[in-house]
């Protein structure tokens, strides 16, 4: 399946460098964000965090990205903290009062970390998989938050820390939640959940996000 993945994701940067396709994504990015000319352009930036920066997008379902957007424009200096930095770091950067995002990866890290220093409000951080140092990291940051977004690894350890840090009418967003693997961690964590099944960004077929709240 990464074999596909790797294959599918390579011929959509092949075919986004033909020149009728350059057009499109620069027309794109003065497009209505959730219509379907962003999502199409989005479908040739996939793995390209690039261009998905430049297109002002994160890899979510395109109706859950939606109602975040609505959640963060709603509250005074949103705080957020992120497991799992990309595209989303930038996008969120650009709604947030301040960001923490954690990342696993330190090569992915690296390549990330010249994109976020464009936005003083926005800290990435590297830490280890192993142990407490990935999932504690929300620990380290301390503190209520308005939005936790959960978009990385051990997901459902992430979820059971990331609950005592949130504040009073604040969000989850866990991303990939149809996953067989996420469902019985996310039903029995206390939290409502708000399931979003449709149109995502980067991909051709229709997929899942929640937003979990109290």
């Amino acid at each position: 399946m990464q074999l596909v993945k790797r294959f599918y994701a390579g011929c959509m940067h092949v075919i986004a460098e033909f020149g009728p396709l350059q057009r499109l994504t620069e027309d794109a990015r003065a497009s209505e964000p959730y219509g379907w000319r962003r999502w199409g352009a989005s479908l040739l930036a996939i793995h390209d965090v690039e261009r998905m920066i430049a297109l002002g997008l994160p890899w979510w379902n395109v109706s859950a990205t939606r109602e975040v957007e609505k959640h963060l424009a709603s509250r005074r200096s949103p705080r957020v903290f992120e497991y799992g930095a990309g595209a989303s770091t930038a996008w969120l950067a650009r709604r947030a009062g301040t960001v923490v995002s954690v990342e696993h990866h330190p090569d992915w890290h690296e390549r990330i970390s010249p994109m976020v220093r464009g936005f003083a409000n926005a800290s990435l951080w590297q830490r280890d998989l192993a142990g407490e140092n990935y999932v504690g990291a929300i620990d380290e940051a301390g503190g209520k938050f308005d939005l936790i977004v959960i978009d990385g690894r051990r997901r459902i350890d992430c979820l059971e820390r990331a609950i005592p840090h949130l504040a009073a009418g604040g969000i989850i967003l866990f991303d990939d939640s149809g996953r067989r693997r996420y469902r019985s961690g996310i039903k029995g964590c206390g939290l409502k959940e708000r399931r979003f099944f449709g149109r995502s960004y980067c991909v051709p077929y229709p997929d899942f996000s929640s937003i979990l709240h109290g």
